[in-house]
């Protein structure tokens, strides 16, 4: 599945280290090239020699082993991906600051691949602000994140921080380099997803019967193809993809500003959420009690987060959903040119299988340029595949 790839391995100093070895094991046995390097604190928790053996090719540690002046430079352009696993909370911080004083943190600032990090520590530095702090930067720069996840961990506590299981690491490499599916490597997706809120008053609120399903489904998707993904999202159920970079909003307003920031540096931009068209004028400060008379409540439009959106990138390639109840194809092909689209995807929200928490979903995949796509009743995931194929056509026409 490999044959062919290049995957540089850096393996730092903890204690999981030695779970690197299966690791090593199992990309050699797929096909992959793989070049260990390893950190000097990483020497005292994995066996040198059958690192060696496992990858057949020599372990690099520092750049005199490299036989070669610029072999941080060198290594790092021929790299089709480097996965650093485990990363410690120390060499986080050295990745996020951009230090490099030792061969892994010099290749790491010299790659343009993708990079996978799978970090082990314990739950206190796991949870640690500067940790997340560091984490965060890091994901906004593009590097995925692999776990932790939680378990029995080396301090004998129970939570958040421990190493990922190999073979879930394994796949994820194999889904980011394998040409089984179309890649998204290099592209930062925008997607927003769910519902949001409008205030009535401290206890009740206006929204809408949306689940998130749709929009979680193709962030999932997304990130598996490689991209970058940057998932703004409405109050929702759905526990958050592992390793997303997430921005939770509840109001259009919120949505709004979320959208505006980081719309402006999105390869792709999918607009998934149903965010409310009205909210309430005047937002009453206490609740509205029962009086034995009719309450009526003034609504105003929010703004329209589509339509009023700022200038994206040059090739910038934007997705937005209808939601119908009648006239989908016409009213589809409205919002298309209103609001400036390259791709609606427009569903009747009434039809079986279709329409608001459900698994599933049946659309019509609408182009500004080229032929409609009908897709019939599948599962989300399924429909995500349609849309993001969709999505890379459209791209490579535009080339």
């Amino acid at each position: 599945m490999l044959a062919g790839k290049k995957v540089l391995l850096g393996i730092t100093g903890s204690i999981s280290a030695y779970k690197s070895l299966q690791i090593v094991r199992d990309l050699t046995q797929a096909g992959a090239q793989v070049q260990v390097v390893l950190t000097k604190a990483a020497e005292r928790f994995v066996p040198f020699l059958t690192l060696q053996i496992f990858s057949g090719r020599p372990v690099l540690r520092d750049l005199s082993e490299a036989n070669q002046e610029m072999a941080h430079v060198t290594l790092a352009g021929e790299s089709d991906l480097v996965l650093i696993a485990p990363i410690t909370a120390h060499f986080i911080s050295k990745m996020a600051m951009g230090l490099n004083d030792d061969l892994l943190s010099s290749l790491i600032l010299s790659t343009s691949s993708p990079v996978v990090i799978v970090p082990a520590m314990d739950i206190g530095m796991w949870e640690h602000p500067a940790v997340q702090a560091n984490v965060d930067r890091l994901r906004r720069r593009g590097v995925q994140i692999i776990g932790p996840e939680t378990g029995l961990l080396a301090s004998g506590k129970v939570g958040l921080g421990r190493f990922s299981d190999e073979k879930k690491i394994v796949t994820q490499v194999i889904s980011l380099l394998s040409e089984d599916h179309p890649s998204l490597l290099g592209e930062v997706v925008l997607i927003t997803a769910g519902p949001t809120e409008e205030a009535i008053d401290p206890v009740r609120y206006i929204s809408n019967r949306s689940s998130g399903k749709m929009g979680y489904a193709l962030a999932e998707i997304a990130q598996k193809w490689g991209a970058r993904v940057i998932l703004i999202s409405g109050p929702t159920s759905i526990p958050v993809p592992e390793g997303l970079s997430t921005i939770s909003v509840n109001t259009a307003d919120e949505m709004k500003k979320a959208v505006d920031q980081y719309l402006p540096g999105a390869s792709i931009v999918i607009m998934a959420a149903a965010v409310s068209d009205y909210r309430p004028k005047i937002v009453s400060s206490k609740k509205i009690k029962k009086s034995g008379a009719n309450q009526s409540i003034e609504l105003e439009e929010t703004a329209d987060i589509l339509a009023e959106r700022p200038n994206g990138k040059p090739g910038q390639v934007v997705i937005g959903f209808a939601a119908e109840t009648e006239d989908l194809i016409q009213n589809a092909r409205k919002k298309l040119k209103k609001k400036r689209l390259d791709l609606i995807v427009a569903n009747d929200v009434t039809a079986e299988g279709a329409g608001f928490d459900v698994d599933t979903n049946r659309v019509q995949l609408i182009p500004a340029h080229g032929k409609t796509i009908s897709c019939p009743k599948m599962s989300k995931h399924r429909i995500s595949v349609c849309i993001l194929k969709e999505v890379l056509r459209i791209k490579a026409e535009a080339c």
